[in-house]
């Protein structure tokens, strides 16, 4: 808990911040929206023409910009986002006012307006660094394995993000492990953001407005995670009419209805998506197979009302369920045997925001979420012999998983154009279920055994924090971020706390900004990973009296730069990152055991990380996309594992390279690329083989085998990835309809690229290791329509 020296510490920084500059003045405050849909817009830019005041909108498309009167009788507004057109207007430069501020989009009827917007908020001014907008737009037209496309997927294209292993959804920013990153839909926690065990995200972007990696320097407001947060915010809906959307593809097929329930006033939207490889499997199944299938499946839909121009209420909800599952049965003369396996997961979040405008200065979010993630095997047998009159079998249930119930309030302050405060706090109720086992038998009743945390099934614990931050400007060249964020976790009467100071600052010289920034981070909650299992049995478990918390430090510098002629941003950055309290399973150990508590299965370590990230992006124009490159070493060290010595991370790469590219070559026809390259992943391989004694209880006690030697823990690496991916999409606009027909290909000069390695003997009896590729070139095909 925070000491009564820290409150007045806090108290006294905000009172410091928002002290009032002692003259006459006025505030213009409201929203920046979409004419047409009157969707709010996230960092849409407003600023006084001529001039180097302005703001930027808050997530809810909310500005404040107070100014001091002049002898001017009026100034020149500017609203500007990416994709939409200027909008300009005269105002009194004398009085309070509040307004709608709506911009039209800039692409109609399939004709490409240019629109030079002179946005204030360019790269080299903001003063955060390490973070990253892509436009929606941008991402759907990303090549995509199967023609999905793919939220996470594409994050793994930006630099400092590594992709894990050949097609999965995994995140390693910065070296950092998946379980290290919050990734927010709508502000709920996602704790598991993968479909098809990994290959697809389980976001739908049909239904999504805008994506932000933050990857360091982390505001104040950010808290409970070490590597990064991936914000995602689901469109609100057409207030002004109904639109729709629906796309085939060939494995999966997806919808998208949104418009008012009253016009102006309140608006839903209503997305879903379900494959289809169980239906279209069925044909080509054996008889005795047709039981067998795998399918997953996820709905969006959120709602808001507006009551008041001050007062406005959302209800967003998402549901994710992935299935697979094996139905077998063989009957004899006298006897039958029936098998049945249903393996299940799946995510479930909705969040309840009101935004209250309480001054033209003063705007407050408040927010009730839960979130839940659970992980579900069943397994089942029966036999029957009618001519013994006998029968028997075994049922075996496996659950693990995690549930939130949060509760969060935020104020964002703008006191004047050079401070943007923000202040908050956030409880949560975590439940932890980190793995139950029940277990019949034929003649027994239920036994109900828990794997990791006996006796109880459940472990409860209450995260809070606090957090206060302002952006503002000490002089024209000079802007800093500095705030501290507090918390606090509490489990088993056991009580952790943590100080975490937040810094950036950016130094403008010659259209160039130098960047710096620090932050410390904790984290309560953990990810045990079975690595050897293709199934997404890693399980939660919380910070307890003999678990500490993770903790990470980071420090960056870098430049950025704005290209305006080719509107190109330029960025490069160098960082640093140390973490602490890291977990791993021992070796040998894994989820599976009964006879430990999980405590005891695991061991702690550290890790660090460091590199430098090359990053250019272009929002604007005929050709868009980015190209980034990254260099980079991460590493570990536990007392436990590899003799206490530091090894590479799995996921250390030492290049990594991303290009991406979309060009509209005429008016309907676009063609979109990425090409990927990345230093091989670090794979233990034995250095030296010998023959010794085994243990064997069956065959005297011991027998000889050929036993491998590993000199170094992830000591070698497999071979080089890279991967060319192409779309070309074919659009026919019309009568406020729009069609497209996508083709694509996926790994397109075929390139085997390394899935896992194993050893295979061959004819003369030698050894060798062998590698198992997974994805060939793969052609993709989907139409929509939207209307």
């Amino acid at each position: 808990m925070l000491s009564g020296k820290q409150l007045h510490f806090i108290s006294f920084f905000s009172f410091f911040l928002s002290y009032p500059l002692f003259s006459q003045k006025f505030t213009l405050s409201g929203y920046v929206q979409d004419i047409a849909t009157g969707e709010k817009l996230i960092g849409a830019n407003v600023f006084i023409q001529g001039e180097n005041r302005g703001t930027a909108t808050n997530n809810y498309g909310f500005f404040s910009l107070t100014l001091t009167h002049n002898e001017a009788d009026s100034l020149t507004l500017v609203g500007s986002y990416i994709g939409y057109k200027m909008w300009i207007k005269k105002l009194p430069a004398n009085q309070n006012q509040q307004f709608t501020l709506p911009l039209e989009l800039s692409v109609l009827q399939g004709e490409t307006i240019e629109v030079v917007a002179e946005a204030l908020e360019s790269i080299e001014s903001k003063s955060q660094m390490s973070v990253i907008d892509v436009p929606i737009d941008q991402l759907q037209h990303i090549p995509a394995l199967l023609g999905e496309t793919d939220i996470i997927k594409a994050m793994q294209l930006l630099p400092g993000v590594q992709s894990g292993s050949e097609g999965s959804s995994g995140l390693y920013v910065r070296g950092g492990a998946p379980d290290q990153n919050l990734i927010l839909l709508d502000g709920a926690p996602v704790y598991n953001a993968s479909h098809l065990f990994g290959f697809f995200s389980v976001f739908n972007s049909d239904a999504i407005k805008n994506v932000k990696l933050t990857k360091g320097g982390f505001p104040a407001r950010f808290g409970g995670r070490l590597s990064s947060v991936l914000e995602i915010n689901m469109k609100e809906g057409n207030n002004q009419e109904i639109d729709g959307q629906f796309t085939l593809g060939l494995i999966s097929s997806r919808f998208n209805i949104e418009g008012p329930i009253k016009k102006g006033k309140s608006s839903f939207i209503l997305s879903g998506r379900r494959t289809y490889i169980d239906i279209l499997a069925q044909p080509f199944l054996e008889a005795d197979q047709k039981g067998n299938g795998y399918y997953f499946g996820d709905v969006n839909a959120k709602f808001n009302h507006t009551f008041s121009d001050k007062n406005r209420l959302f209800l967003s909800v998402y549901s994710g369920l992935d299935k697979a599952y094996v139905k077998h049965e063989e009957k004899w003369e006298s006897s039958s045997n029936k098998l049945k396996n249903d393996l299940w997961w799946g995510n479930l979040t909705s969040t309840l925001r009101w935004n209250w405008l309480i001054s033209q200065k003063l705007f407050s979010n408040t927010t009730l979420m839960y979130s839940k993630y659970r992980f579900n095997i069943e397994l089942s047998e029966t036999n029957q012999n009618t001519l013994e009159k006998s029968s028997g079998g075994y049922y075996l249930k496996y659950l693990s998983g995690i549930e939130d119930l949060t509760a969060a309030i935020d104020f964002d302050f703008l006191p004047n154009p050079s401070h943007a405060i923000k202040f908050g706090g956030t409880t949560i109720g975590h439940t932890f279920r980190p793995g139950a086992v029940h277990f019949k038998a034929e003649g027994t009743e239920i036994v109900d055994i828990d794997t990791l945390i006996a006796p109880v099934h459940t472990q409860k614990a209450v995260e809070s924090s606090l957090y206060l931050e302002d952006d503002f400007e000490l002089t024209t060249l000079l802007k800093i971020n500095a705030g501290v964020h507090a918390s606090a976790f509490s489990v088993n009467s056991t009580l952790y706390s943590s100080m975490q100071p937040r810094f950036s600052l950016r130094y403008l010289f010659d259209d160039y900004a130098l960047k710096a920034s620090y932050a410390t981070m904790t984290q309560y909650v953990h990810l045990l990973t079975n690595s050897g299992i293709g199934l997404p049995t890693d399980l939660w478990v919380p910070t307890t009296p003999k678990v500490k918390p993770q903790k990470s430090w980071q420090v960056a510098l870098g430049l950025a730069h704005t290209f305006k002629e080719h509107k190109l941003e330029a960025s490069i950055e160098g960082y640093y990152k140390e973490m602490n309290y890291l977990i791993a399973y021992k070796e040998g150990a894994n989820f599976v055991g009964l006879d430990e508590l999980w405590e005891d299965k695991i061991t702690a370590g550290n890790g660090d990380s460091y590199g430098a990230e090359l990053f250019l992006q272009k929002k604007q124009g005929t050709t868009t996309g980015w190209i980034g490159y990254t260099l980079s070493w991460s590493n570990r060290q536990f007392d436990e594992l590899n003799l206490g010595k530091k090894f590479p991370y799995r996921y250390d790469r030492r290049h990594d390279i991303a290009i991406v590219l979309n060009r509209t070559l005429k008016q309907g026809i676009e063609l979109s690329g990425t090409w990927v390259f990345g230093t091989g992943n670090s794979i233990s391989l034995p250095s030296a083989k010998y023959t010794g004694y085994a243990a064997d209880d069956n065959f005297f006690g011991q027998y000889i085998s050929e036993i491998k030697y590993y000199s170094e823990r992830n000591g070698s690496r497999m071979r080089a990835y890279h991967r060319l991916d192409l779309a070309l999409r074919f659009i026919k606009r019309g009568n406020g309809r729009e069609r497209v027909w996508a083709l694509g290909v996926y790994n397109a000069y075929n390139r085997k690229n390394p899935f896992f390695y194993f050893f295979s003997e061959q004819e003369n009896g030698t050894e060798v290791i062998k590698q198992a590729s997974l994805f060939p070139i793969i052609p993709a095909l989907s139409y929509s329509y939207s209307f």
